[in-house]
């Protein structure tokens, strides 16, 4: 299978159009004519996962968060972002990111179905995908009251991760619930306005959080990483699926950083 070929695939699940404008998605690193046998997944281009795509004789690696955000003037070994460039050039593997096109087409409705959100919606609208609105989160009923505890709970075993933040009140009965994989505290307001009694999201700070619950908003903390993991097992899926001529593999599901 060629690049060219990969992309069609890539660009129908999530067209890199719909990122927002900010954002800098599809081919960061490589050439389209490239022929590919194996597929790398991560979250993140970090030196480890570049080394694990190395070891495993990738042909592209394929991860959430853009390795290259701003533009570059010096691709130099003494700059970390340059370093792992040439680490990737030199051994021959394309780069691809799939960030907020990847959220605005998937995540969002992802996540909501890991908590079984009952007839979501988006909670900010960004553009449409096939005929419907897209956008980052989405909104929803649950189908029984679970106190703010127990949602915590649950996201923490639903997300396998080791620790949730919460702000709030414990014993508060919750109904609507708002979730926004990766970093949410800009989608503060579209939950309140969408009455949502909790957002589960990451990257919320004290301030943020605090403010949050004075306009009857609870919070969920659950990190930036602990949301958008869903991304390599996601992705794992659709691509044996549409490609089952190449060889899938994903990086392992390790918390990047510890709490003691």
């Amino acid at each position: 299978m060629t690049f060219n070929e990969l992309q069609v695939g890539l660009e129908e699940l999530a067209p890199a159009e719909l990122a927002l404008e900010w954002d800098n998605v599809g081919l960061l690193v490589g050439d389209e004519r490239q022929g590919i046998h194996t597929v790398y997944l991560a979250l993140d281009a970090t030196d480890e996962v570049i080394r694990d795509a190395v070891r495993c004789g990738a042909d592209i690696l394929i991860t959430h968060h853009p390795l290259i955000f701003h533009g570059m003037k010096q691709i130099t070994m003494g700059d970390f972002i340059g370093r792992r460039i040439q680490n990737l050039v030199r051994n021959g593997i394309s780069y691809y990111a799939m960030h907020t096109n990847f959220d605005v087409c998937v995540m969002g409705r992802l996540a909501a179905e890991r908590i079984e959100l009952e007839s979501p919606r988006v909670l900010e609208v960004t553009g449409e995908f096939k005929g419907e609105p897209c956008g980052i989160g989405q909104v929803g009923n649950i189908a029984s009251p679970v106190s703010l505890r127990e949602c915590a709970e649950q996201v923490q075993k639903q997300f396998d991760v080791p620790h949730v933040t919460v702000y709030g009140d414990l014993n508060r009965q919750l109904h609507r619930v708002a979730i926004v994989p990766g970093s949410g505290k800009d989608e503060i307001p579209y939950a309140i306005a969408a009455q949502a009694d909790v957002l589960i999201t990451g990257d919320i700070g004290h301030h943020q959080g605090i403010d949050a619950v004075a306009q009857g908003l609870c919070i969920i903390d659950a990190g930036h990483y602990g949301l958008e993991h869903i991304f390599t097992d996601y992705m794992e899926e659709y691509l044996t699926g549409y490609a089952s001529c190449v060889e899938v593999i994903k990086s392992g599901h390790i918390m990047p950083y510890e709490v003691i």
